[in-house]
């Protein structure tokens, strides 16, 4: 049974309706790396340090959204909102986004500095989508499974025509071109209490009380050791946030715990019985996945399914 979750009002089932495409292919390195809730949280949390260092998006977010009363609950909504953009039906994926959009049309405002700011600005664009990607991507190959440099490359490329949905420009489509971009903001990162303010509620173990709290500051300082160093230096994030050994392997296990564990109402689960795929089928082996894959495209799919194919596991 597809599990409803609601954001902004809408309603969103990831198995409906039966064989509606997603932005993201099934056989994308994206599919993979969003099914894992390690990955997506130490990489959800980088990305949002990454942003805050900018003044103009940080004080665009405390000052225009609901985080500083609700961050968790915010964080939520910033979650569901990137699993609907890789699994969602098309459809429900733009309407989303649009009304992310309108929303964010009507934010502007200056910084404590006095510069001004709009949410809409091509630039703050460009490294809010890049911040998410990072984080994910290297969230996954230091604490899942190693990525290889061939699909680091296709997971930055393959993501950039649903980035663009969001008025995003400049898109970086690999690695360095992430960090030539991080380069050219560094000159106006700077520390600021809100930073230490959000890790105390990652580590507080408000957002998931069922889980232990020592792998919620586990996951905080998982967060800021894949930050690139320039960043962490700016941010002023010292040893309280070094990870430990005993971090690492407290990550690591919970990632590939959740690498092998299907929630059969998850929105990857439900999102590949949508395109006619079984329910485990990011959870079986790579050429399992190629054999589904061309087996579908034989049916009549369109031709992309075989590419894709192709490329998993390569």
């Amino acid at each position: 049974m597809d599990e409803m979750i609601s954001y902004l009002g809408w309603k969103i089932e990831f198995g409906q309706p039966a064989g509606e495409p997603a932005y993201l292919h099934p056989g994308s390195v994206a599919w993979r790396i969003h099914k894992n809730p390690v990955a997506m949280g130490v990489g959800g949390v980088a990305a949002v340090l990454l942003e805050f260092a900018d003044p103009r998006i940080r004080s665009g977010v405390w000052d225009h959204s609901i985080y500083k009363m609700d961050p968790i609950g915010r964080s939520k909504r910033t979650g569901v909102a990137a699993m609907l953009g890789v699994y969602g039906p098309r459809s429900a994926a733009r309407r989303v986004i649009q009304g992310i959009t309108n929303m964010h049309a009507q934010v502007s405002g200056r910084t404590p500095g006095g510069e001004a700011y709009r949410a809409l600005d091509p630039e703050l664009l460009a490294w809010v989508g890049a911040t998410a990607a990072y984080g994910f991507l290297t969230a996954y190959d230091r604490f899942v499974a190693p990525v290889s440099d061939a699909d680091k490359a296709r997971f930055y490329c393959e993501g950039e025509a649903l980035i663009r949905l969001y008025g995003v420009q400049d898109v970086p489509k690999s690695s360095g071109e992430f960090l030539a971009m991080m380069q050219s903001l560094a000159h106006r990162f700077e520390p600021h209490p809100i930073v230490e303010e959000f890790l105390g509620i990652i580590q507080s173990g408000k957002a998931a009380p069922n889980v232990p709290r020592f792998l919620h500051r586990a996951l905080a300082r998982g967060a800021v050791s894949i930050l690139p160093p320039v960043v962490r230096q700016k941010l002023a994030l010292g040893k309280a946030f070094d990870i430990t050994v005993l971090d690492r392997l407290a990550l690591k296990a919970a990632g590939m715990l959740a690498e092998r564990k299907m929630d059969p109402k998850s929105a990857p689960c439900q999102a590949s019985l949508r395109l006619g795929l079984p329910v485990d089928f990011l959870y079986r082996r790579p050429a399992e996945q190629r054999r589904l894959l061309a087996q579908l495209a034989l049916a009549g799919e369109q031709t992309p399914l075989e590419n894709a194919a192709l490329r998993i596991g390569s």
